[in-house]
């Protein structure tokens, strides 16, 4: 079955994995894609790759370099690289976005949105961290859907997990912690547009701070 025909089955898989471990999800996304799917991850925290990579140990994992990230997730990159053995693809932005440095209007699209549409290129799926508790916009995320934009399947394991989940997992697990986040960072972006954010605050709060901004466009 090709990725076209599933087209009109994923609302109903995308159902019956609704209360599936995020694990059997990446399972079942692994199976039906392999190689033909990456997964793309920002590092604000590593619970995704833990779990991805104890069912496909060679998955691709693409990190946008936007040129603008903060040092300290540069190096959170390299330590979790070195932990995992990452099949790690790094992908940075052409030259057209070097008149459009962080924050200006058209950042994300050059410096996100369209390099992962380039890294994503031959590939039948995608997969993300991305939670429904992450942003009013992303509170109906489903686990697996079709990614119109870039004719793509997109799962999402951990699309029910809280925050707390998250920290949950990462403490019973070991894994390391980004360094910004012991600083009042609980959601990282770009140097030039996060705030750390007040203990008990919203935490997206601090991204895009000062502006009506809440999305980047890789997920809307």
């Amino acid at each position: 079955m090709t990725v076209e025909d599933m087209t009109d089955d994923l609302p109903a898989i995308s159902a019956e994995l609704e209360t599936a471990p995020a694990g059997k999800v990446i399972a079942w996304a692994v199976e039906r894609f392999g190689a033909s799917m990456s997964l793309a991850c920002s590092f604000q925290d590593c619970v995704i790759i833990d779990l991805a990579t104890q069912v496909a140990p060679a998955i691709e994992v693409v990190f946008l370099d936007t040129g603008f990230h903060f040092p300290e997730t540069l190096v959170f990159v390299d330590e979790v690289c070195r932990r995992y053995d990452l099949n790690l693809r790094v992908v940075a932005p052409g030259p057209e976005a070097i008149p459009w440095p962080c924050g200006t209007d058209r950042c994300c699209e050059l410096r996100k949105v369209a390099p992962l549409g380039a890294a994503l290129a031959g590939k039948r799926a995608w997969m993300t961290g991305l939670k429904r508790c992450d942003a009013p916009t992303r509170k109906n995320a489903p686990i697996v859907s079709w990614d119109s934009q870039r004719s793509l399947v997109k799962v999402n394991p951990l699309a029910t997990w809280t925050d707390a989940d998250l920290e949950a997992y990462a403490r019973d697990h070991d894994l390391p912690e980004h360094p910004l986040v012991a600083k009042g960072y609980p959601s990282v972006g770009c140097a030039p547009v996060t705030l750390p954010v007040a203990a008990g605050g919203d935490p997206r709060s601090g991204r895009w701070a000062g502006s009506a901004k809440t999305e980047c466009g890789l997920h809307t």
